[in-house]
């Protein structure tokens, strides 16, 4: 299997956020921590609740839109 987007999960001050997500999609994340847990040499599976916050950073740290759209917003 090649390496996995996410690295290590880190802990931060969570601020809570409800959202509901497709059964599809919440499997997915379920595979996606065991995977995780796998290549980080976890004990357990990551929790699918800790995987949505740093799985959208990652999404919008490489969204060159979305980056180029909030340079152009800060600086005017």
């Amino acid at each position: 299997m090649s390496a996995l987007k996410l690295g290590a999960i880190t802990e931060e001050r969570p601020i809570k956020l409800t959202v509901e997500l497709p059964a599809a999609v919440h499997r997915d994340l379920i595979a996606y921590g065991e995977a995780l847990a796998r290549e980080t040499a976890e004990a357990t599976p990551i929790e699918p609740a800790r995987l949505v916050a740093p799985m959208l950073a990652r999404f919008m740290a490489t969204d060159r839109g979305f980056r180029k759209g909030r340079r152009s917003s800060q600086a005017g």
